[in-house]
């Protein structure tokens, strides 16, 4: 894809974010994992060593202090402690993510054949729920791991959960993906197409091929595929006129949301259809009209259950800075720049 912008300037303002979202009171959880996911993307499209410094420190600082249980939502922290073992190799950052890899695999809830159930805390939250954001937060980091550690298994399990979270939260007919789904009851729960829930699907399908050489060889990589392709189709048709997704996809009444329209681009980007260049340039341009001087990504909604109705999704505030919303400008600004490096 050719896109139009200047080099110089989206860096700035990749350093400005990066800065603004490491100044940030962030906390072992998910809103940390998908921020410095993105701060460890900005690594390596501006190349600055001080950024891995102080993710290194920071995690130490934390140990000290003792880490909390794990949970689905808690184990996205394995991105940045699976990247930090890769660039440095220190045994500390491997030691978390064999321990979260331990915790996914025997001792997360799961049902029926063995989908990984959404938890946000040590309690039963949703029983029998799978969610759009488990994708991100612990099929993506199997599979990451499964891929860096040669572990088969691993790499099975993780497209396992991509092919049942396909199975149970996509619409085949829109392409579009529901928020959540209640195995117990058998249905999409208030049956919302959010847009933050298709960014988590979007973005961690784009990853795949790019993840595993041989991905040909998987038939859940088959399907991974068709769902992606069959998704982007339908989500450039909601793409507003500023070059964003509204919180409720399909809902003209709701808000534009910027963290979901920037994992939704970057899904585009990853997946290089050309013909998605015009819908990455209008959302490249509508994501930077979204960040503040001093760093801070504008009108990111906060933390969202599945909720009862569109009004809920509706009335979800995006008044204030989230973990997310740096992270996955961050992802999609830097993948932009080294995707021009990479020409």
């Amino acid at each position: 894809m050719k896109l139009i912008y200047e080099t110089e300037k989206l860096k700035t303002l990749i350093i400005k974010t990066v800065q603004k979202t490491l100044s940030m009171d962030l906390v072992w959880e998910w809103p940390c994992g998908v921020a410095y996911y993105g701060v460890l993307k900005a690594y390596h499209a501006v190349k600055e060593e001080q950024f891995i410094e102080q993710l290194s420190k920071w995690t130490k600082e934390y140990i000290k202090l003792s880490l909390p249980e794990w949970t689905v939502n808690s184990c996205a922290m394995g991105h940045i402690m699976l990247e930090l073992y890769k660039i440095t190799k220190e045994s500390v950052f491997l030691d978390i993510v064999e321990s979260k890899l331990e915790y996914l695999k025997q001792k997360a809830i799961r049902f029926g054949d063995g989908v990984l159930q959404h938890t946000v805390s040590s309690a039963n939250d949703f029983p029998e729920q799978a969610w759009a954001d488990t994708l991100f937060m612990a099929a993506y980091f199997m599979l990451r791991a499964g891929v860096e550690f040669s572990d088969e298994e691993l790499i099975i399990d993780a497209l396992n959960q991509y092919d049942w979270h396909i199975k149970f939260l996509q619409n085949p007919a829109l392409g579009l993906w529901y928020h959540g789904y209640d195995n117990l009851k058998k249905n999409h729960m208030s049956g919302i197409y959010w847009a933050r829930a298709n960014a988590w699907a979007a973005y961690t399908m784009s990853q795949v091929k790019p993840l595993l050489n041989n991905w040909y060889l998987y038939p859940q990589c088959m399907n991974i595929e068709c769902s992606l392709r069959d998704q982007l189709a339908t989500l450039k048709y909601l793409q507003t006129e500023k070059g964003l997704w509204r919180t409720v996809l399909d809902d003209p009444d709701s808000y534009e949301e910027v963290s979901a329209s920037c994992g939704i681009a970057a899904a585009m980007l990853v997946n290089e259809n050309p013909l998605h260049t015009p819908y990455v340039q209008k959302a490249l341009d509508g994501v930077c009209s979204n960040i503040s001087e001093d760093g801070r990504v504008l009108n990111v909604s906060g933390g969202t259950a599945v909720m009862k109705d569109k009004e809920g999704y509706k009335k979800v505030p995006k008044t204030w800075i989230q973990g997310w919303g740096q992270g996955l400008a961050l992802v999609f600004l830097s993948k932009v720049l080294l995707n021009e490096e990479q020409k």
